[in-house]
């Protein structure tokens, strides 16, 4: 079994649209029914403050399948270690042998988490979107605002994070690098006012968005509640929005958004996959197109294993040069 580090998938793996399209492709089987995907193996480690998930699925056609394993320990900063870490396993559909690790410590899991969001701004949000407001300043944030440049014409961002000083880095550092004007926000309800997408990346345990928040026509994008006592979104923006996605509804309902709904939803919920699959565009199939423009749509995306396989499945074609 051949080993590859981090240093050597970062070389060959990134935001791309190749990359883009293995994601969307993985979503599209998911909804077709052509992917074999089994519930998140989940463990907590309270003395340590950790937890680590296992997350796989198998894509029918494939020639590869992996199994992640993904650890988060939130007291290393304090040791000089990061929170984050992992490594995926990839084995062969036909035989079964392991066939490589990817020692990427989280690297991958970053990149299709950043091109799950970027293919869920694609399919719901208004094709003329040039705005967006991101609630967190983390490292996610900043790939989920590259990962957006690949579908939509981004000219500007706002962000706003509990921490101003590194929203304020983080606007300094981005508009440098990717040239675009990005401004820090003191405040949730100024840094979503003139939002055409929205795209919250936070560790937040309780809600930060409300629908009061929400400006007409815009696409919201959740992607920090992965474990039951995360929660980004208020029960009002599920019920008031027009249009509600997630990832998995049975991953929502246990880590997502859906948990934080008091009874069953009483609005359509649908996935992600299958509206790829069906070649639905929600905001089109409005009875009125005005009225599709100013719909409210939201993803919630927990993270599957189907974008994990899709994407070990890249980063080893791409090591091996198939």
């Amino acid at each position: 079994m051949q080993i590859y580090t981090r240093e050597q998938i970062e070389q060959v793996v990134g935001l791309d649209d190749t990359a883009l399209g293995v994601i969307r492709d993985a979503f599209t089987a998911l909804g077709r029914g052509e992917v074999v995907q089994p519930p998140i193996l989940s463990m907590a480690l309270e003395e340590a403050n950790g937890e680590v998930d296992v997350k796989t699925a198998h894509i029918r056609g494939l020639k590869h399948f992996a199994i992640k394993v993904s650890p988060g320990f939130f007291n290393n900063p304090a040791r000089g270690l990061p929170s984050l870490n992992g490594l995926m396993v990839v084995f062969s559909a036909e035989t079964g042998v392991a066939e490589a690790l990817l020692n990427d410590g989280g690297y991958l899991t970053a990149i299709r988490t950043a091109l799950a969001g970027a293919v869920a701004a694609e399919c719901l949000s208004r094709p003329d979107s040039k705005r967006v407001a991101l609630i967190g300043a983390g490292e996610q944030a900043g790939l989920q605002l590259e990962a957006l440049r690949l579908v939509r014409d981004i000219e500007s961002v706002d962000v706003w994070a509990r921490d101003k000083e590194r929203a304020e880095h983080f606007a300094r550092e981005t508009e440098e690098r990717l040239g675009l004007t990005v401004r820090s926000h003191d405040s949730l309800h100024a840094v979503c006012e003139n939002a055409d997408i929205i795209v919250t990346a936070t560790p937040s345990r309780s809600p930060l968005l409300e629908l009061s928040m929400l400006p007409a026509g815009v696409h919201v994008t959740a992607m920090g509640s992965d474990s039951p006592e995360k929660r980004e979104l208020d029960s009002d923006v599920l019920t008031g929005c027009n249009h509600f996605v997630c990832d998995s509804r049975s991953q929502s309902e246990i880590n997502g958004e859906l948990k934080g709904l008091e009874e069953a939803p009483s609005f359509e919920v649908h996935e992600l996959g299958a509206l790829l699959a069906a070649g639905h565009r929600l905001r089109e199939q409005a009875n009125d197109e005005e009225d599709g423009q100013q719909f409210i749509t939201v993803a919630d995306l927990t993270g599957t294993g189907v974008q994990d396989t899709a994407i070990a499945s890249l980063a080893l074609a791409r090591l091996t040069h198939q």
